[in-house]
């Protein structure tokens, strides 16, 4: 069993989608800090993924900081350092141009975005304090 609902579309490259799905589950409080995170025969087997895939994720959660491997343990949700605004504006800078190009391509305005934006923030952070009641 894993602490995320993956529904795999095609089109998208697996591990991609299982990446977010994890994150989505982070930001929004389902998975805390020191938290295990499943094992990669577990996500594998859980998700239906290739092993090689389950561990590209793993691999790639770490590599972003939101993994950690603490021996004896196993692989656990890491505590948010705090980022600097610098730092946290690097490090969204791809996925918001992205998303904006996304937006022009398909004539939402910036007003719409930004109420869109709006919305699904509120949304997770709804589901950050349902997880901690």
């Amino acid at each position: 069993m894993i602490p995320f609902r993956v529904a795999l579309q095609p089109g998208l490259p697996a591990h991609e989608q299982v990446v977010f799905a994890a994150k989505k589950a982070i930001v929004s409080g389902r998975l805390r800090p020191g938290d295990a995170f499943p094992s990669v025969r577990t996500l594998s087997a859980a998700v239906k993924i290739h092993f090689n895939t389950a561990q590209k994720v793993i691999a790639q959660l770490q590599q972003e900081g939101l993994l950690e491997v603490r021996p004896g343990i196993g692989t656990v949700v890491a505590q948010r350092a705090a980022a600097g605004r610098m730092e946290r504006a690097r490090l969204l800078a791809r996925d918001v141009e992205a998303l904006t190009v996304e937006a022009i391509k398909l004539g939402v305005g910036l007003e719409e975005l930004q109420e869109l934006v709006s919305a699904q923030w509120r949304e997770l952070q709804r589901g950050k304090e349902r997880e901690k009641a």
